[in-house]
């Protein structure tokens, strides 16, 4: 008989604020938007907790080989009513705030989804990708509307201009692309980039583009209005017309202007631009008229490391600018006064620099030159500054429009940033000194150690800030190491290397942190009302659960404390440390002693005060010194008594211990080694009992069964082996995971175990049959840690990527072959997706990055010219080919066979209604009856069930049904009367012959006696 088995599903995952996605605010700028891996997560800024998350429905995780895809970028819709992701596997989400719920799942890209962004009117979302291609979605059809395939490497950012009309697009190809969504093609391309452009920013009036790249200079872009410079066309059509050249090089000039999106310049500096250009100017200026971005100039940045991200915030008034490292440099866009103000000023300076320089060149030549050489010379001179003076005249450059006000330095990496769109709280409105209206801003910073950071800065012109508030508690800063369950499964206590954090394990929520330091391994003491911890730098600590306290601390041994084990009995426990001893520990009561507080001290001073008031007055002296007593007594120490531990036995080994475990019946001891041994002696007399070889590699975890008959050791040769208890033979050696495996666990009374490991995955197994069950992907890193309920319904892990994640048993059986099949046939799949990418990709000659994108080197675009990049551009459809999109096809066509074939059922159906309405029509003229019967029968047997289950058809078999009796009834009356009057006139001719009946009847009689 095969045997069932209860599934094990994927429930829950806490412990994650921020992952590898930017950070956003929502539109009232209350809450902060963050992605939890592959969970979208909203938290409340003022109480620091989660307020709703939004998650993937997903298949069933039993029957996949990987994890759910993370998220990697968000984007919020104009409006904040719209919510778009992009993953890690390509598909890009939107989801609808109000609902909570995932209303599209567009699927395109081959690559991790980089960047998002929305149209200004949010009917276009588009797409940038590591595998090189930029898609433009329809929001509101729910389809792609074009994919470009021009960049050769992954693209970092993008963003939507002119309602939609222009896409521009940064790459690491070190190229920025201007994209035509309407005619779809590229109409423009920037070089000239140092390297990689990390990033790009639109301001919200849409004038100004800045890019950064991987040196220290931001350059900026004014974007040209196709519909101004359509109009100065037109104009300086009419000029050349009327006023000849002249006025056609001024209307030229205007054309340019209008194009960059500046009014600024004077009618002055106009009318000398269009002097000075040249005939090749004019030509040059008249090719550029079709460009969408014209560069303006460089903005030198203070922090020398690349640019992260660039980004305005919602007013346009400051530009944040965040480097690779720990540093967030805010700007400050000036208005268009105040840059024409900095550009006069500049002017001014360049003129008086000029002047000076002109002086002392001419004193020089005219020294050494004859009249007339010093005189072309002074010309030429005068000339040439005429030139570069118009030059810098004509429009305020970058560096006129920013500043830098700002340099915000984290403790920690930045990871992303976000503006709010709501500006400064109120309360900082006191402390801006000359009334000005809002001079705060709030930052929310996305930190590379899992935690949000939000920072208020107070005085932009001052240039301080000071922190609000952090989202911090709900997580670890680091990997998760160590987990540990009570015996009642309703804590968890979990360790990292800043400490310790307990967990509600079913709702995920956080009761509270402990400083502990760098935790390896935890348990639950007697109880559930202490915890012990064991650190990196050999101390073992005991840890009040309440108070989230540390009440005692012992400095257990000289190296790492890699694993404590409660003693079955509850008197102690064992530990197992680098420094090669196992050691013994009891519980015991101590007496510590503890400083009074304060308000005690201060409640006897007052009672001395008042006592000294009773007194007599000549007697203050006595009562002064009374009250000092008084005070120095309630602030003495205390004694306490509390719970502790000390040694009782130590037992030394031959190298480093790596993980120790005592017998549930309290007979065996086990210990793993650094040698790759395991050693086993009676508890009782510390004597050896057995040596266990065969692991290639250390065991870094074992466990033993609940009937003390089995060990289960894992290793770092991905091995787990299946030892017993009462002679050490090996019964089974199953290569288990693809990587290093980092715990086990038997669940309790049975001999199924779990095992987790380095390769992401949880394993169920069923070692009485030495097979696997179940293969459980979720986590994005490597998992580390493993706890156990008591009763084996739910178990939890702990991970790399931060998270914990809970696993409960359902109540859906399965069977082993069928969980083969699905998950051979899950690779197979996977295997056949992945060569089609490659083929995809080698056809059009690129090649796999490590991201899984394709690219042709960083700078090739670069290297090749502005032509070679052109010629590389394409336009391609938005959907991508993948097994689920084959076999929807499949499923496509065969429901399109069975639409046919029922269609022609449903047209042979529609003849024989047909001929039942021929029927009664034939019945009510009164001819056929017969045969109209039999026709009716007929089709009553044949289509019984479709003729009564047809609504259009009652009428039909009503009339049918009431012509046919009729009919069939005057059939058989006439059928009657034609009977009798037969058989009457038979009657009459046979008197009429004198034939008598009788006769008739002997005669018969005799024929046939006589036969």
């Amino acid at each position: 008989m095969v045997k069932a088995y209860l599934r094990y599903e994927h429930s829950g995952v806490f412990g994650v604020i921020s992952s590898n996605s930017n950070v956003l605010y929502d539109a009232s700028g209350k809450q902060v938007i963050t992605g939890a891996l592959e969970n979208i997560a909203f938290w409340n800024i003022r109480q620091g907790t989660q307020v709703a998350t939004f998650s993937p429905e997903l298949a069933s995780s039993s029957s996949s080989t990987k994890a759910a895809a993370e998220v990697t970028q968000i984007a919020l819709a104009p409006g904040g009513q719209q919510l778009a992701a992009g993953y890690s596997d390509g598909t890009v989400r939107l989801w609808d705030i109000a609902s909570r719920s995932c209303q599209v799942t567009l699927t395109g890209h081959s690559g991790a989804v980089i960047c998002l962004g929305f149209s200004a009117n949010g009917a276009l979302l588009a797409s940038g990708s590591a595998d090189t291609s930029v898609i433009v979605w329809d929001v509101v059809g729910e389809a792609g509307l074009v994919r470009f395939k021009g960049h050769k490497d992954a693209v970092t950012d993008l963003a939507l201009i002119h309602q939609g009309s222009r896409l521009i697009s940064s790459s690491k190809d070190g190229c920025v692309k201007v994209w035509d969504v309407t005619l779809q093609h590229c109409c423009q391309t920037l070089i000239g980039f140092k390297g990689e452009v990390w990033s790009l920013a639109v301001n919200p009036e849409e004038t100004r583009v800045v890019a950064g790249c991987v040196d220290s200079d931001l350059r900026v872009y004014a974007i040209r209005n196709p519909d101004a410079a359509d109009a100065a066309e037109a104009a300086q059509g009419t000029a050349t017309a009327a006023g000849g050249p002249a006025a056609a090089a001024a209307a030229a000039a205007a054309a340019a202007a209008a194009a960059a999106g500046s009014d600024s310049e004077d009618e002055g500096g106009d009318v000398r631009m269009a002097e000075l250009m040249t005939g090749q100017q004019q030509q040059q200026q008249k090719a550029r008229q079709h460009d969408v971005l014209l560069f303006m100039g460089l903005v030198r940045r203070t922090g020398q490391e690349r640019v992260g991200l660039i980004r305005y915030d919602a007013r346009g008034g400051l530009l944040g600018v965040m480097g690779a490292g720990k540093g967030l440099e805010v700007f400050s866009v000036r208005s268009e006064e105040a840059a024409l103000k900095k550009m006069k000023r500049r002017k001014k300076r360049r003129e008086a620099k000029t002047a000076a320089g002109t002086a002392g060149k001419a004193a020089k030549t005219a020294a050494g030159a004859t009249p007339g050489q010093a005189a072309a010379a002074a010309a030429d001179d005068d000339a040439d500054d005429h030139e570069d003076a118009a030059a810098a005249a004509a429009a305020p450059q970058a560096s006129d429009e920013l500043g830098s006000v700002l340099v915000l330095t984290s403790k920690h990496k930045l990871k992303s940033f976000a503006f709010s769109p709501a500006g400064g709280h109120k309360g900082n409105l006191g402390q801006v000194a000359l009334g000005l209206v809002n001079n705060s801003v709030e930052v929310a910073l996305g930190l590379s150690n899992d935690s949000v950071e939000v920072v208020d800065v107070v005085d932009v012109r001052e240039g301080s800030y000071e922190s609000a508030s952090k989202l911090e508690l709900p997580g670890h800063r680091s990997d998760v190491r160590c987990l540990a369950l009570s015996s009642d499964d309703a804590q968890l206590l979990s360790g990292s290397n800043a400490g310790c954090k307990l967990w509600d394990p079913l709702s995920g929520a956080c009761l509270g942190s402990i400083d502990t330091g760098y935790a390896l391994c935890c348990v639950y003491a007697p109880g559930n009302r202490h915890a012990l911890v064991g650190t990196k730098e050999g101390t073992i600590q005991l840890v009040d659960v309440g108070a989230c306290t540390v009440i005692h601390t012992e400095q257990a041994h000289s190296g790492a404390v890699w694993s404590l084990a409660l003693l079955p009995d509850k008197s102690g426990f064992v530990s197992g440390s680098a420094d090669k001893t196992i050691k013994f520990w009891t519980w015991a009561v101590t007496t510590v002693q503890q400083q009074q507080d304060a308000a005690c001290a201060e409640d006897a001073a007052a009672a001395a005060g008042k006592k000294k008031k009773k007194g007599k007055k000549g007697q203050d002296d006595e009562d002064d010194a009374a009250a000092a007593a008084a005070a120095a007594a309630a602030a003495e120490a205390v004694v306490v008594r509390q719970l502790g531990f000390i040694q009782a036995r130590v037992l030394e080994m031959a190298d480093d211990v790596l993980c120790v475990r005592v017998s549930p019946d309290g007979r065996l001891l086990a210990a793993s080694l650094l040698d790759a041994t395991i050693k086993v002696y009676y508890v009782d007399s510390l004597k050896f009992f057995l040596s266990l070889y065969g692991h290639k590699l250390p065991a870094l975890t074992m466990d033993i069964s609940s009937d003390s008959t089995l060990l289960l050791t894992g290793s770092a040769d991905k091995n787990i082996k299946v030892w017993g208890l009462d002679f050490g033979d090996c019964h089974k050696s199953m290569f288990a995971h693809q990587d290093t495996i980092t715990a086990v666990a038997f669940v309790k009374d049975t001999h199924y175990a779990f095992s987790v490991s380095k390769d992401r995955t949880l394993k169920y197994w069923d070692l009485d049959r030495f097979e696997m069950l179940l293969e459980l992907p979720g986590h994005h890193g490597e998992v580390w840690a493993l706890a156990l309920s008591a009763y084996g319904d739910f178990v939890v892990t702990g991970s790399h990527d931060r998270s914990l994640r809970r696993w409960e048993r359902s109540s859906e059986p399965f069977f082993v072959e069928e969980e083969k099949e699905r998950r051979l046939e899950s690779l197979f799949e996977a295997d056949l997706e992945q060569q089609q990418q490659r083929q995809q990709r080698e056809a059009g000659g690129l090649i796999l990055g490590p991201e899984g994108g394709s690219f042709a080197g960083a700078g090739a675009a670069a290297a090749g010219g502005d032509d070679a990049a052109a010629g590389a551009d394409g336009v391609a459809a938005a959907g991508r080919r993948t097994i689920e999109s084959v076999s929807a096809a499949d499923t496509i066509i065969d429901a399109l066979d069975v639409a046919a074939h029922e269609a022609e059922k449903v047209e042979e159906y529609e003849r024989e209604l047909r001929a039942a309405q021929w029927v009664a029509g034939w019945l009510a003229q009164g001819s056929q009856v017969e045969l109209s019967c039999r026709v009716a029968t007929l089709l009553l047997r044949l289509h019984h069930a479709q003729l009564t289950a047809t609504p259009s058809a009652r009428q039909t078999l009503v009339d049918l049904h009431k012509r046919l009796r009729a009919a069939v009834q005057g059939l058989r009356d006439t059928l009657g009367f034609n009977i009798a009057a037969l058989k009457y006139m038979q009657l009459a001719a046979k008197e009429s012959a004198g034939v008598d009946e009788g006769d008739v009847v002997k005669a018969a009689r005799r024929q046939l006696l006589a036969a």
